[in-house]
């Protein structure tokens, strides 16, 4: 489904109406887990004292749920780009404190994956599901949950220039050169599936709006859904008007975005500590969804503290809450649990990686690389 970008008004809107219920679902090890009663319990005997967090990118609200978790008492590093502060549950401090490091330029722009190798004190990190499937061999990662129901990554372009376009697939039919990161997945996935021709990808894109921007709508580029489309209408006002865009995720390719991952030979070691502190990750997603004020304004002072080249302002990050909810990225899927894992549907992510000609592990599974054994059934978005 594309659609055209949200304004910010109703995109508020769309916030202050959701209502937030816990449901029940199918029955997974780990259920009834209570995230008061946790957070009581107290994590100190169970987990490491901090538990260090490894993002993707600069702080932003696709990791709302994360940065729930850190409290009040929140501290800066600005040197090494970190946040410290308690882990707390719904408010309540659990006994530890947490770590939360930034990723993007400040590792580099090396994958969380190795990162979590290179840097072994790091406990979870953001893997999503291409990137786990590329480094199977090499930096294996196990997925315990996944925050966001849908990838936010789009492709987008001028409605003005493209009127026809409807899809990424129309893009493809027409010829559009299309600009992306180098190395993304989806693209090559995108070509072997004939989806888009090799011919028009150009895989210079930087992260900035110039090259979209000077070339007056002439490309499409990849972007975030909970992003891009408010940012190009309302920041870079050089444009000033609305983009179409449409998901990957719509496209075909379904991987679980920034889903949080642990290193596959560490889970054993680990499993004490995630039996408590995953649901208390689902539920910091729900609270964060029911109410990001806080949260959002965490954010905007720590990447205004870090003052780089990333550049994150209140209306984005109220923008960015407000899309989620109103695309699904952030939801219970086709059940009621917020943040468990489709096998199938992870299964078909590597198939899809095998088929456009990928170095994939022989033999990988959606078992290798996720799993649902501490998700609460319990905990979701409700209807």
């Amino acid at each position: 489904m594309n659609q055209h970008a949200i304004r910010i008004r109703a995109a508020l809107v769309a916030v202050l109406g959701v209502v937030l219920v816990a449901c029940g679902a199918d029955e997974l090890p780990g259920a009834g887990t209570n995230t008061t009663e946790a957070a009581g319990a107290g994590l100190g005997s169970v987990c490491p004292n901090p538990v260090i967090v490894q993002t993707d990118w600069f702080p932003e609200a696709e990791h709302g749920a994360t940065y729930e978790l850190v409290g009040g008492d929140y501290a800066v590093d600005v040197e090494n780009q970190r946040v410290t502060g308690s882990l707390v549950a719904s408010g309540l401090d659990t006994g530890v404190g947490i770590e939360v490091r930034t990723g993007g330029p400040a590792i580099g722009y090396q994958p969380v994956s190795t990162q979590m190798y290179t840097e072994p004190e790091i406990h979870i990190g953001f893997v999503s599901t291409d990137e786990a499937v590329m480094f199977a061999d090499d930096a294996p990662t196990v997925a315990v949950i996944a925050p966001l129901e849908k990838n936010p990554q789009i492709i987008m372009w001028d409605p003005e220039t493209y009127p026809e376009a409807k899809t990424i697939a129309d893009l493809g039919e027409l010829g559009v050169t299309v600009n992306v990161f180098a190395g993304s997945t989806f693209v090559d996935v995108l070509v072997a599936q004939g989806i888009l021709q090799a011919d028009q990808v150009d895989p210079s894109y930087d992260g900035s709006p110039g090259r979209f921007i000077a070339s007056r709508g002439e490309i499409a580029q990849q972007g975030f859904a909970s992003a891009e489309p408010y940012t190009y209408e309302f920041v870079f006002q050089e444009w000033g008007k609305p983009v179409e865009f449409q998901l990957i995720h719509d496209a075909g390719f379904q991987i679980y975005g920034q889903a949080l991952a642990v290193r596959a030979a560490g889970l054993d070691t680990f499993r004490p500590c995630l039996e408590r502190l995953v649901p208390i990750m689902q539920q910091a997603a729900v609270d964060y969804a029911r109410d990001p004020s806080r949260v959002n304004a965490m954010i905007v002072d720590v990447v205004d503290r870090y003052d780089s080249f990333w550049v994150y302002e209140q209306g984005v990050a109220e923008y960015s809450v407000a899309t989620q909810l109103e695309l699904g990225l952030v939801g219970d899927g086709p059940d009621s649990t917020l943040g468990n894992m489709d096998p199938t549907r992870v299964q078909a992510v590597i198939d899809a990686m095998v088929s456009a000609g990928m170095n994939v592990r022989d033999g990988l599974s959606a078992a290798d690389i996720s799993t649902n054994e501490f998700i609460d059934p319990a905990i979701g978005l409700g209807d």
